[in-house]
């Protein structure tokens, strides 16, 4: 698979980018923005989409019964050289399901998610999975 994302500046306080008709307003302004993500913010919403899109993909296999997810995430930047050093997150399943199928659920996120698994190649990242 291929992806291609195409940005462009709007002005000195924000840009734009694009993907198969979709659009996200991007925060570049040094100062930022409130009505844009910066750019880890964005990285993070991408592992959290991963995460969220990863329950998509495994309950019908495992007949994981639930009633939302809700996926938060930190992550600590060191400024030189500037980069992240460590991601943390927090899934909360709501769910009936027994703790051990719970953990299954975790695992599986974590053993098919592309941003997830591109991400912890680079940055340590620990976490949880709980019920909400």
């Amino acid at each position: 698979m291929q992806y291609e994302v195409k940005a462009r500046r709007l002005d000195e306080t924000g840009s734009q980018a694009f993907s198969h008709g979709a659009e996200v307003r991007l925060g570049t302004d040094m100062a930022g923005r409130k009505d844009a993500m910066n750019p880890v913010e964005l990285l993070l919403s991408a592992l959290a989409a991963c995460m969220i899109k990863g329950v998509e993909r495994v309950t019908p296999m495992l007949k994981f019964q639930h009633d939302g997810v809700e996926v938060t995430l930190q992550a600590d930047r060191q400024d030189s050289p500037p980069k992240l050093i460590a991601i943390r997150y927090d899934i909360a399943v709501t769910t009936t399901e027994p703790e051990a199928r719970l953990d299954l659920l975790h695992r599986n996120i974590l053993k098919y998610g592309t941003i997830s698994n591109t991400l912890a190649g680079a940055v340590p990242m620990t976490g949880t999975i709980r019920r909400a």
